[in-house]
């Protein structure tokens, strides 16, 4: 079988295209027939050596994937022979097939492209549980959204809109202002062009955001954080812009807030409860149409290298798969 192998940990240019042994399923496993491969920013970072659960080389990026089940291993239950899944993977999902813990496979519902279904847990899963979970964001409330046209971006809104906060979204240019718009968005800021801050002041009649969703980092979070209303909290999700911010601590008591990191993955195996409950709601609201994923791109696997270029490029809107024929 075909797989994209990382061998030394230089970046994603290290990639390579490779025959490798088809996988078997150990007791608790099953072996998946890859269909489609979500591409994340954080695939970046496990070719760098800088992922927080860093795999030795060789391995393959790639951490959610849709398929359908070729074998099950011993003990597995719920599962069977052909069945259609969505599973979030430690990495290894730029392969035509892969190996994984039953435990994070959930059933793909018939509706479903591959697309969609590979397109959907790492986004919408961390989006869901950061604002439902972690940051409990309510009906009322306004919310920022920072990186508002990226992959998780758009999820943050699509999900802020549905737990009925008012959504700001920021992002850099008209166009991707304009895909945020059409994914729910109430209120639209250009950071190219405008004061983040004082617009979010000037949003909220000078209170200030109850939640910030923030994916990027550096100056956005130095605007946030003198731009979060009292007692409101921010949620660290990633730094896309490259700078991880220093937070000085006396802001944060002067007006009681919040800053709530998102480990999303290590909810499979620290709280999976969580997880599980997340999926149950996120998979009811795409089956009533309520969210959608915006697939921008599909690359095969022998493009798996300019996929992932458009993605750390900050290029791409919405979410960038890698489909597996």
């Amino acid at each position: 079988m075909k797989a994209v192998v990382c061998r030394e940990l230089t970046g994603p240019a290290a990639l390579r295209l490779e025959n490798v042994p088809e996988p078997r399923p150990e007791s608790g496993q099953v072996r998946l027939r890859v269909r489609a491969c979500g591409v994340n920013f954080a695939d970046s970072l496990i070719t760098r050596g800088q992922y927080q659960a860093q795999p030795k080389p060789p391995f393959s990026p790639g951490f959610e994937v849709a398929g359908e089940v070729l074998e099950l291993g011993a003990g597995v239950e719920g599962l069977a022979v052909g069945d259609r899944v969505i599973a979030m993977l430690p990495h290894g999902g730029y392969a035509e097939q892969v190996v994984v813990g039953a435990h994070r496979c959930v059933a793909m519902p018939a509706a479903m492209p591959d697309a969609h279904g590979a397109a959907f847990p790492v986004v919408f899963g961390t989006s869901h549980v950061a604002l439902w979970h972690r940051a409990r964001l309510r009906a009322g409330e306004t919310l920022v959204v920072h990186g508002a046209a990226g992959g998780v971006g758009l999820t943050a809104v699509a999900i802020g809109k549905r737990l009925g906060a008012t959504v700001v979204a920021t992002a850099s240019g008209p166009e991707k202002l304009a895909i945020a718009r059409q994914h729910g968005a109430d209120h639209l800021i250009d950071v190219g062009r405008e004061d983040v801050r004082a617009r979010i002041k000037d949003l909220t009649d000078g209170r200030g955001a109850d939640v910030v969703y923030d994916p990027v980092g550096g100056e956005l979070f130095t605007a946030s954080l003198r731009a979060i209303a009292f007692e409101g909290r921010i949620l660290v999700i990633g730094f896309a812009g490259g700078t991880v911010p220093q937070i000085p601590a006396n802001h944060l008591l002067v007006k009681n807030v919040d800053v709530i990191g998102l480990n999303w993955p290590v909810y499979a195996e620290r709280h999976p409860g969580i997880m599980t409950e997340s999926f149950r709601v996120l998979i009811q609201w795409y089956l009533e149409g309520a969210i959608q994923p915006y697939v921008s791109a599909i690359y095969s696997l022998e493009q798996a290298i300019d996929a992932l270029d458009q993605v750390v490029a900050r290029k791409s809107t919405g979410k960038v798969v890698i489909g597996v024929d």
